[in-house]
């Protein structure tokens, strides 16, 4: 289930560290298993220009927020809310594959550790819950 890519992709923390600094802020926790991440975003009207995190949290939600986090830098904030809204699809019809844009993530879950989907996507929903953008 964890090999060394997930590590790999683990251990980048270039924008781990919350400043203080920020547009828009938010927290997530995982009710299943307590994984827990705080969020700092600063935007303008409509894009992502800096995102900065801290996690309490399993390696497969570290991994997860460490590429979100090299992903949404410059995307247009509702192109992203468009992408992230297909994940609840992968949820609803145990679909393995993410949107395009997001392949990457496919590299942390599959058919064996499915039911660890709602770590790999708290980052998504601390930004959803930051852009009060409610599923």
């Amino acid at each position: 289930m964890i090999n060394s890519k997930i590590i790999k992709i683990a251990s980048s923390t270039n924008n781990v560290g919350l400043k203080n600094k920020y547009t828009h802020k938010s927290f997530a926790k995982n009710s299943l298993c307590g994984d827990l991440i705080k969020m700092e975003f600063i935007a303008d009207k409509s894009k992502i220009k800096s995102i900065r995190y801290e996690t309490e949290s399993c390696i497969l939600c570290e991994a997860s927020a460490s590429l979100f986090s090299k992903k949404i830098k410059g995307i247009k904030i509702k192109v992203l809310v468009k992408e992230i809204e297909k994940f609840s699809k992968i949820k609803k019809n145990i679909k393995f594959s993410f949107p395009n844009k997001f392949k990457e993530f496919n590299e942390l879950i599959n058919k064996k550790n499915i039911n660890r989907l709602n770590c790999v996507i708290l980052p998504m929903d601390a930004f959803l819950k930051a852009f009060k953008v409610f599923k």
